[in-house]
Order: structure tokens, then sequence, then C-alpha cells
């Protein structure tokens, strides 16, 4: 302590830093030039008065104490502003500190987003890969139920056009038997209408014939009735004319 009851920079409590949980002290970093001045104002205010090798003449106390009053101001002032300047060092310190502190608070915090993004995407890519997996193996079961079906609809499409071509043959034979039927019916109906034809002439002749016979015989009986009744007529003396 100076004679001033004044701490010097380097008798000034340290403070912990915030944030430094392992020690209960931390070093204040001061400025070496400021803490050479704060010696050399510390040494000369303690430095006695210089005795003159001449043959000084005697002062009084009182005058010699202001004297050297007067000779510590300065040194007093200078210690002063050096410790104010320490002061600012230490309070910018620990606001230094105090944001190394938040630094390392907000990186931590930082850190653990991180980590949980990490972890959320490590669960998202694990959530992925297995619907990814369980997709691939439901489509595989898809596909191999398609191709079980496609193989059994080829086979049933194969039965089909079998069975078509089959009945196809069918039909054709049957058209053909059909197609010789009907021209067999028709060869006959042919015959038949030509037999009819014959039968039909033959008969209109026989009954023309017939007709010419009794159109005959009608006429030599009408004209042999006649005959008669003129004879009756002229025996009872009538004229057939007249009557």
């Amino acid at each position: 302590m100076s004679q001033a009851g004044q701490l010097m920079p380097w008798q000034l409590p340290q403070q912990p830093a915030p944030g430094n949980k392992d020690s209960s002290l931390c070093v204040v970093a001061v400025d070496p030039v400021c803490l050479v001045r704060v010696q050399q104002a510390e040494q000369k205010a303690n430095m006695p008065a210089k005795k003159k090798t001449k043959k000084a003449t005697k002062k009084k106390p009182g005058k010699i104490e202001n004297e050297l009053e007067e000779q510590r101001r300065p040194s007093l002032l200078d210690v002063v502003v050096l410790q104010d300047h320490v002061a600012l060092q230490r309070e910018s310190l620990i606001r230094v500190q105090a944001d190394r502190s938040d630094l390392r608070r907000c990186l931590r915090n930082m850190e653990q987003k991180l980590q949980h993004e990490i972890q959320d995407r490590r669960d998202i890519s694990s959530d992925l890969s297995r619907q990814y997996k369980t997709m691939q193996t439901e489509l595989t079961h898809k596909v191999k139920r398609l191709e079980e079906e496609v193989s059994q609809l080829k086979e049933e499409l194969a039965l089909c056009q079998e069975e078509l071509r089959k009945e196809k043959r069918e039909r054709e034979e049957l058209e053909e038997e059909k197609d010789a039927a009907i021209c067999d019916l028709q060869l006959k109906l042919d015959n038949m209408e030509t037999d009819y034809e014959k039968i039909l002439h033959e008969t209109l002749d026989s009954l023309t014939s017939q007709l010419s016979v009794a159109r005959q015989g009608w006429e030599d009986r009408s004209t042999s009735l006649h005959e008669n009744y003129k004879q009756a007529l002229s025996e009872f003396g009538l004229n057939a004319l007249d009557v």
C-alpha cells in the first residue's frame, strides 16, 4: 500500500472470471508499460529528498513537508490514472471473459442443436431406410404375384385360343355341311319342280282332252235335244223360230 493509502494495481483483489468453474481466481492481464510506470511513480513517491552538496539554508519543517507533498502529487496522480486504466482494462477483461462465456454457452447450444439435428437426420434416414426396405419388399412380392398372374393368364389365353380355333374349325365344318345340305336340297327342289311341272302339264293336257271330249259330247247332246224339240213342235204345228 502506498503512502496515499491507496492500493497498487498489483495489490488489487482479483475476481474470478465468469464462466470459469475450475479456478476460484483469474489472472488479470495488466499492460507491462502501465505496470512499469506505476512502479516508477511509487519509487519516486517513496524516495527521500536529495541532499544538496552545497550548504543549504535551513528551511522550516512545514515548508519542507509542503514541498514533499507537491513532489508527491504528480506521482499520486499518475498512480490514480494508472489505477483507473487498470480498472478499465479489468472491466474490459471481465467483458471479454463474459463474452467468451456467452460464446462458449452459444457454442454449446449450437453443438447441442447440431447433435439434435444429426440425431434427427439419423432417425429420418433410418426411418426412410426402413420405409424403403418395406416398400422394396412389398414391391418384390407384388411383382412376383403379378408375374404369377401373368403366367396364369397366358396359360388361360392359350387355352382360350385353342378352344377358339377348335370352335372355328367346327363352325367351318358345320357351315360346309350346311352348304352341302342346302345344295342337295336345292338340287332335290329343282328336280321336284321339274317333276311337278311335268305332272302339271300332263294333268292339264289330260284335263283339256277330257274337257274337249265332254264339250263335244255336250254339243252332240244339245244338237240331238234341239232336233227332238223341233220335231215335237212341228208335230204340234208350231214353228220353233216363233217360239
